[in-house]
């Protein structure tokens, strides 16, 4: 048989992997960042684009699309030429791949700090940005789809049944979830409302974890721990089990995060059983990638790669336990919204996807260079710290976790609550966000070393270069299964048909769910008494949106005795079916604010955003100076995203439209009113007039600034549903 010469394409995979250690440290520097935000809440006080609310989705897409993104297009792109045996379909399509996975997050990096957000977990990023990550992600299927068509190894190995997989997921949950109505080139609404965003939502927002940094770094797995402990894979059966499984429980489990929320409850216990079943194909493959290593359990003490794998399969199995377990209802009502999930999530990002990437690169660098790493010890190092860095992030964040639920939930004899004051909770969690910050100093400090070691090998090597490799061109066979050829086998020299099977595995558990809460009424009962917004109560929900008050307040009040009594009545579905788009939450920094409209007056508010701490003593809240700045509060859209929640189906009248502008300078007329009921404002407010005019600038009425439409949307929110304690005060 002929062997064929061909080059693998190298410079491709060496983009990749230092795109992957740029955006590592840039994402992990962010993150710090927010960790001592917690510790001294006013470090960039006035600073708009530098402001918790709005770093925040910055570190989390940065770690998730950057960071662990770049990884995988690295890990992907090398395993996947050697185990097809053939160089990528187009050498354009990979550096189109490339060049416009990095310009998006350039984007990401520029929008998110502007406050340009749709608010979605994981999927912050606007509608134009949103239209290039789908693009660009099918220039990556292309090209890989291409590769598959052109190989020269029959079967497809295990990795690449993840990497169909992921490919496909990934793109029906962004397209779906990213569905939006645009009002500007950087405004827009997303096409669901209330319950059915939320589910939505966290359909997506599940699966992006299970389908981009989990199915293709389990692929990874399957290719590079064989390949660095120089054994075969553990189990091909379990592979398959593994494989098959995981895709179509997995897609099912999204309502385990909307666990005592406002979503029907045939849709919660569907999210729980699968999350529950879970743990079987998760933990095979744990067992697959460390059974792999029987036999060499030696080289793992003197082999830093083999050590940072073995942690991250660790972290796997680990994250992937406590993921069901959090989902089973006693113990979501512990941890839900708690400091716990903040250690649940980075197990499995800094020791699973970070140790992931971390052994890959330390493995492929040398290769690719033909050389050997620069220093052992300093890899050794790396491991050691980013393993102690992992131990104190994560321990006193279960504390913490612990800590802060036992206090919400706990009572005095007489009935009261015993720490009526949310504050109460904060002040006792502080030492854990010192250890927790201390813990992520230690994980950087082992990534500068990654930095610092991978320069020093790079230097000392050769210039990395395509590779030369030969196999004999690929004979077609019988499109139909050989006699003797069992189902499995024959499937995997099938592309098309494997995809088409992973596709419809995937797709089953969204329809299920997603299309009867959509399509069948009785599931999101309306309330009469809910009204949609004024237009003013509109542009401040667009300015909580843009500051990131989603990040650290829950807007969703939970069916326990303790919830209600410090909130206010439980959350009803047919409360937010204006809500476009919801804004339940995922962790609780502050209170809840689902009722918090009429529990206080204007002014208070109107202090509690200048200055946090001279409302409430040990708050850990920013202030948010610019919102009272001396400028008028962007109106020109106003009318604009009336018509466009119109279309979304919120009644408006064409009148309402219409007077959109007037009804909106009448409510914050009325705001500001009511603020000159304290002395105190009245000479701050004249005082600032007086200095605006001696500096000969134009000075703004407060009432068209910021801070009004902001208190105005405080003041409304819970007030159309009964609530418990509604006197101002």
């Amino acid at each position: 048989m002929e062997m064929q010469q061909f080059y693998y394409d190298n410079k491709i995979v060496k983009k990749f992997i230092y795109a992957t250690i740029v955006f590592g440290v840039v994402g992990m520097l962010v993150g710090l960042t927010l960790a001592f935000m917690f510790l001294f809440p006013n470090i960039t006080d006035g600073i708009s684009w530098l402001s918790y609310g709005r770093l925040r989705p910055l570190h989390t897409n940065a770690v998730i699309f950057a960071f662990v993104g770049n990884a995988m297009f690295a890990g992907i792109y090398y395993s996947l030429q050697r185990l097809l045996k053939a160089r990528m379909f187009s050498d354009f399509l990979s550096n189109l791949n490339f060049w416009g996975w990095q310009l998006i997050i350039v984007a990401a990096a520029i929008s998110l700090p502007l406050g340009y957000s749709s608010s979605k977990e994981y999927a912050e990023l606007e509608w134009p940005i949103d239209i290039a990550i789908a693009l660009i992600w099918v220039v990556f299927g292309v090209n890989m789809i291409g590769t598959i068509l052109k190989r020269r190894e029959r079967h497809l190995y295990v990795a690449i049944w993840f990497y169909l997989a992921t490919f496909v997921t990934v793109a029906v949950l962004h397209i779906f979830n990213s569905l939006s109505l645009p009002v500007s080139g950087m405004k827009s609404y997303s096409v669901y409302a209330g319950v059915q965003d939320a589910l939505v939502q966290w359909w997506y927002g599940h699966n992006a974890v299970a389908f981009f940094l989990t199915t293709p770094f389990l692929g990874l797995m399957y290719y590079f721990v064989p390949k660095a402990a120089n054994r075969p894979v553990y189990s091909y059966r379990l592979s398959i089990v593994h494989f098959w499984s995981l895709i179509f429980i997995y897609i099912w489990a999204g309502p385990h995060h909307l666990l005592y929320s406002a979503l029907p409850n045939w849709a919660q216990n569907l999210g729980v059983a699968f999350s529950i079943m879970l743990i079987a194909p998760s933990w095979g493959g744990m067992i697959n990638g460390l059974l792999t290593l029987r036999g060499v359990w030696d080289k793992v003490r003197v082999e830093p790669v083999l050590k940072f794998f073995v942690v991250a399969i660790t972290g796997y199995g680990m994250a992937t336990f406590e993921g069901p377990m959090l989902s089973l209802k006693n113990v979501n009502a512990i941890a839900h919204y708690t400091d716990w999930i903040i250690a649940h999530v980075h197990v499995g990002a800094l020791a699973w996807n970070g140790f992931m990437a971390f052994g890959m690169i330390y493995w492929l660098v040398p290769r690719m260079t033909k050389s050997s790493l620069y220093s052992l010890k300093l890899a050794n190092f790396h491991f050691w710290i980013g393993t102690l860095g992992i131990i104190l992030y994560t321990i006193p964040m279960y504390v913490a976790g612990f800590l802060q639920a036992s206090m919400w939930k706990q009572f005095n004899p007489d009935g009261t609550l015993t720490y009526g004051n949310f504050l109460e909770t904060v002040t006792q969690i502080m030492p854990m966000y010192w250890m927790r910050a201390i813990g992520g100093t230690l994980y950087l400090i082992g990534m500068f070393t990654l930095v610092y070691n991978i320069i020093q090998t790079v230097r000392a090597g050769s210039k990395i270069e395509d590779e030369l490799a030969e196999a004999p061109e690929l004979l077609k066979i019988s499109a139909g299964r050989v006699k003797g050829e069992e189902f499995h086998p024959w499937l995997e020299r099938k592309p098309i048909q494997l995809t088409i099977l992973a596709t419809v595995a995937i797709l089953i558990g969204g329809v299920i769910q997603i299309v009867p809460t959509i399509m069948v009424k009785s599931n999101i009962p309306t309330i009469a008494s809910v009204k949609p917004y004024s237009p003013l109560e509109l542009e401040g929900r667009d300015l909580y949106i843009r500051e990131g008050c989603v990040g650290c307040h829950s807007q969703s009040v939970r069916p326990f005795r303790s919830e209600v009594e410090r909130y206010g009545p439980q959350s009803k579905a047919g409360e937010f079916v204006y809500d476009h788009p919801f804004l339940w939450g995922s962790k609780r920094t502050g209170p809840d604010l689902l009722r918090v409209g009429a529990k206080y007056n204007d002014n208070w508010h109107f202090n509690h955003f200048w200055n946090p701490q001279s409302i409430s003593a040990g708050s850990i809240m920013p202030g948010y100076k610019w919102l009272f700045a001396n400028k008028p509060m962007d109106i020109s859209l106003t009318q604009k995203k009336m018509q466009a929640m119109v279309t979304l189906g919120v009644p408006y009248t064409e009148a309402q439209v219409a007077s959109g502008l007037d009804d909106l300078r009448k409510q914050a007329i009325e705001i500001e009113e009511s603020l000159k009921n304290d002395p105190d404002f009245v000479k701050s407010y004249d005082e600032s007039k007086k200095k605006a005019e001696a500096r000969g600038e134009k000075f703004v009425p407060m009432n068209e600034r910021e801070i009004v439409a902001m208190i105005a949307y405080m003041q409304r929110l819970g007030t159309d549903i009964k609530v418990k304690d509604t006197a101002k005060k």
